[in-house]
């Protein structure tokens, strides 16, 4: 019988002759658990029917549920049944009391999670939450959220709300975001960590929600709008947006009084003073890295845009033997995407880290293809339509980490110098062409579920476009067209379905980008019409027109990226 004094001696060894100690037990258990040596029990498991021994011992040490079954009426059994778990995850199980490892894949966790509860193996369920998070982008964010409802397990929820504070604007832009109850909501927005850059992106993803049911949510804004920040807005910002909302007057009054009156603040109760933890930890200040192209030479030029001195500079060229790629941001790098060489289009696939400038080749596409379209959803890599030399393509094939590339569900109508973005949770493509000439020019949509693996097809754009520059911006898709004297522009409303002409951009018909930042529209690249010089404009929305900004070195602007400031700082 081991007492306090064995325990106490067995505390004071050497940690390095205790640790020795130890392994030489466990190696000795695993041996006889491998050779079935000295087994007191045998579990007869169902679906199908499997014989599982094992020693009382160690499954005891390892849960109270073995404990309190050995100890009970049935325990002295030599053979115990097991009626509600498979065999193969059982002995997954019971080889996890023996190694402290498990079999995990994402085919199988939910029936490993549920076996684990049941088997009350609290180790078991720490370390298959941590493989499902791992591995939330195969397993999706919407099977996470099922299964922590049928499990009502802790450590998952615990795990999804940190997911959540963690990655909030892109789950905010799910649809499982505009279902959230308001506790839920409010549990996440009151965090000091949620990781947002500016207070403005907690408030959009609150609107988002809140218009999805208005009747239904109206008593329910003001909790949401009091979790923010209201300091950290300026007072156009509060008069404009904070104190139109229902119910939330008292809350804009309050921030406002505390903005313009400090002396007064001491008698002002408000919830939150401080900028959160994340907004000031996270990188700070975004800027543009934009992809610039010389139709003399092949190798793109990278420019980053300077806010504080309103201006362009070089970041860095990059050497590469081959064009018409297409270019995606994804973590601290730009991936090159297919492309065309020799009179051929290419399936390879190259990353460039943005940080230490070095390639690095990832497992190439299935199908060969330039002129397609590339976006990132839910950290899995589309590439979407294309040529191959003789045919638009209709083929579509995602990229994850884990599996590489594989075919998805096929475009409508096969496209390629078309446009592509993801908004609330699905991919949109829009315009291109579906052989050579003008008239086969498109100015069709499609919109692709990733849930149901399907392409539905959208109204039309109100013209054809080919190789626009498109982006997304307060919940709504922009896409600049092509023109001899301007460029068309028109906007996208996901929730009514429809199109609608805005003013138009007056620069000629060069390579063009557009892009969000700073809750402002951006348009990067194309020569104006009385200075024939490169600009970036500035969408001004109250006012319906374009101003333009500062000169750009070069005007054949490729692709464009919002990065943190932080991750261009080696400059």
């Amino acid at each position: 019988m081991a007492t306090s004094s064995s325990q106490a001696l067995a505390l004071q060894r050497n940690s390095s002759e205790q640790n020795r100690f130890m392994e030489k037990i466990m190696a000795k258990i695993f041996s006889f658990y491998d050779e079935q040596s000295l087994i007191d029990v045998t579990f007869k498991v169902s679906n199908p029917t499997a014989l599982v021994p094992a020693h009382r011992l160690i499954l005891a040490a390892a849960s109270p549920y073995f404990e309190n079954l050995f100890n009970g009426n049935q325990g002295t059994n030599p053979v115990i049944e097991i009626n509600d778990i498979d065999s193969d995850i059982f002995e997954h199980l019971i080889t996890f009391c023996y190694t402290g490892q498990a079999l995990i894949t994402v085919n199988n966790l939910a029936a490993m999670l549920n076996a684990a509860i049941v088997l009350q193996l609290d180790d078991a369920i720490s370390s298959i939450v941590d493989y499902l998070m791992a591995h939330i982008d195969e397993y999706t964010l919407r099977g996470a959220y099922t299964l922590e409802r049928e499990m009502k397990c802790e450590h998952l929820k615990q795990n999804i709300i940190e997911y959540e504070t963690k990655n909030f604007i892109e789950v905010s832009r799910s649809d499982e975001f505009l279902n959230f109850d308001v506790e839920k909501l409010q549990r996440i927005l009151v965090s000091d960590n949620l990781n947002i850059t500016r207070e403005e992106d907690a408030f959009d993803a609150i609107q988002r929600w809140y218009n999805y049911d208005v009747p239904a949510r109206q008593e329910q804004l003001s909790l949401l709008i009091a979790c923010l920040r209201l300091t950290q807005f300026n007072v156009a910002f509060l008069l404009t947006h904070i104190l139109p909302l229902p119910g939330c007057e008292l809350l804009a009054f309050k921030a406002l009084s505390w903005i313009r009156e400090p002396t007064a603040r001491p008698m002002i109760n408000m919830r939150f003073t401080k900028p959160r933890v994340a907004s000031t930890t996270n990188g700070g200040e975004k800027t543009i890295l934009a992809v610039f192209l010389d139709t003399s030479e092949l190798n793109p030029k990278l420019l980053q845009y300077k806010k504080t001195e309103d201006k362009w500079q070089e970041y860095a060229s990059i050497k590469i033997d081959y064009e018409w790629y297409r270019t995606i941001l994804k973590d601290d790098n730009l991936l090159f995407i297919g492309g065309y060489k020799s009179g051929a289009p290419l399936k390879v696939v190259r990353s460039w880290n943005i940080r230490n400038k070095t390639w690095q080749n990832l497992p190439a596409m299935i199908q060969a293809r330039w002129g397609h379209c590339v976006v990132k959803l839910d950290n899995k890599i589309y590439a979407i339509g294309g040529y191959d030399g003789s045919n638009a393509l209709s083929s579509v094939e995602r990229y994850t980490t884990s599996d590489g590339w594989n075919f998805v569900n096929r475009l409508i109508v096969g496209r390629y110098d078309a446009g592509a973005v993801t908004l609330n949770g699905k991919i949109y493509i829009m315009g291109g062409c579906k052989s050579p000439g003008p008239l086969n020019e498109l100015k069709s949509v499609e919109c692709y579920n990733p849930d149901s693996n399907t392409w539905t097809s959208c109204a039309d754009m109100t013209k054809c476009h080919r190789s626009p520059g498109v982006t997304v911006h307060k919940g709504h898709i922009y896409v600049l067209g092509n023109g001899d004297k301007c460029r068309p522009v028109e906007r996208y409303d996901p929730r009514q379905d429809t199109w609608s002409q805005i003013c138009s951009l007056e620069v000629c018909d060069d390579y063009i980008a557009c892009v969000s930042l700073d809750n402002k529209l951006r348009a990067i690249g194309g020569e104006t019409n009385s200075t024939k010089k490169s600009c970036v404009s500035v969408f001004d929305e109250e006012n319906s027109c374009w101003i333009q900004k500062c000169s750009l070195p070069r005007s054949d602007v490729y692709n464009c990226f919002v990065v943190q400031e932080c991750l261009l700082s080696s400059m």
